[in-house]
């Protein structure tokens, strides 16, 4: 069992009545699917959070972040996702959304933060993250086909991307192009804005998630110039891997919030609802779901909580960010399933969040690395080095 500091458990209690206290009544008043709060509630809700000192929580200190370690960031997570919304910007981006902002952080230039890093920490702009294409996106290393050519002190970009959020509302975009050969070095990631003469969203793509517009882009003979290279030429590829691995742990424990908040539904269902005589959790076959419920629950926890010590410790831990989004995100979905089991007609009803978080949780499964893609860097690790047992690492 994990023991939290008296700071951790502080927070979290803050973060847990914060979630109930304000963002459930309001969400009593929306459409079940709304993702955004009316203005004034927002404004009111992210001064909340700002007075908390847990507005913008991935920021570094030296950013005017609230530099917290990336195991107390888990467990807010899933404090902060145990709402409909939840796996939606955690809270309607009331604490923050940062988006790509710890990766223009740790990469960018001078002229590139005056120009896109303080803008999008003061909310004057927002990034989209431009990686997968159509030709597939679980193997970008290899499958990247938008090309960069030198020309000048300019490069010259040409081709398209798919399955890229919110890029009809970005101000610009991290573009992973190719400006050499093939395979995971000659991919450089270029700082683009998204009004340049020749970057075109072509369409919006609807999901089972409506609440989260995925878009594909058209990159037509776009300039941009050398300046705009986000870190080293040819080194994009690694650039993205980092943000990828270390954003899969967060991600997670998000997945862990919106089963305990299912869990914490279905025994409440368990206990008052009547069938042949006796409460469903009487039954059985019901009180069996819900241990199910608490053993997937408590082993995604303890996966995510692992990776992110490790990451913490300055360990490696792609292979342990692996692991925990293939638990949390599978686990999560077989709660959620089973908890719309227990409620019967009522579980599908828009009238309760499970339908939502059903869908939403099919779509964790693929994000940020599908469970196949997973399974293949754990793979590799285990395959292509000596074997030893994760406490020994």
């Amino acid at each position: 069992m994990l023991e939290l500091s008296d700071e951790q458990r502080d927070v979290m209690q803050m973060v847990h009545r914060f979630v109930r206290e304000q963002i459930w009544p309001l969400e009593d008043e929306l459409d079940p699917d709304e993702s955004r709060l009316p203005e004034t509630e927002f404004e009111r809700l992210t001064a909340m959070t700002k007075a908390m000192g847990l507005f913008n929580l991935d920021l570094p200190a030296r950013e005017g972040g609230p530099e917290i370690d990336l195991v107390t960031r888990c467990l807010l997570a899933i404090e902060m996702s145990q709402h409909r919304a939840g796996l939606y910007a955690p809270c309607y981006d009331v604490f923050g959304h940062t988006g790509q902002i710890p990766l223009l952080s740790a990469w960018a230039t001078p002229h590139q933060r005056e120009k896109y890093l303080e803008p999008s920490i003061a909310g004057k702009k927002w990034a989209c993250f431009a990686l997968s294409e159509p030709s597939g996106g679980s193997d970008p290393g290899r499958n990247i086909k938008t090309r960069a050519v030198k020309d000048g002190d300019h490069w010259i970009i040409n081709g398209d991307k798919l399955w890229i959020s919110f890029a009809h509302e970005a101000d610009f975009a991290l573009v992973f192009a190719r400006t050499g050969g093939p395979g995971r070095e000659g991919i450089t990631c270029f700082i683009v804005d998204t009004d340049t003469p020749g970057f075109y969203v072509r369409r919006i793509v609807h999901t089972l998630r409506s609440t989260h517009p995925a878009t594909e882009l058209q990159l037509e003979n776009v300039r941009v110039p050398e300046e705009n290279i986000l870190g080293e030429l040819g080194k994009g590829f690694s650039l993205a891997n980092e943000r990828l691995s270390r954003n899969r742990i967060p991600y997670s424990a998000g997945c862990i919030g919106i089963a305990v908040r299912a869990q914490e539904l279905a025994i409440q269902w368990a206990k008052m609802r009547e069938s042949f005589g006796k409460t469903l959790a009487e039954h059985q076959g019901i009180a069996w779901m819900l241990v199910e419920n608490e053993y997937d629950i408590r082993t995604a926890t303890t996966m995510v909580l692992s990776a992110a010590s490790a990451a913490d410790a300055g360990k490696p831990f792609r292979t342990e960010a692996a692991l925990a989004k293939i638990a949390a995100t599978e686990a999560a979905a077989r709660v959620v399933d089973r908890s719309i089991q227990i409620h019967g007609g009522m579980g599908v009803s828009r009238e309760m969040p499970l339908e939502r978080w059903y869908r939403e949780l099919r779509i964790r499964r693929i994000g940020e690395g599908a469970t196949e893609v997973q399974k293949v860097i754990v793979s590799r690790d285990l395959l292509n080095n000596p074997y030893r047992f994760f406490l020994t690492r």
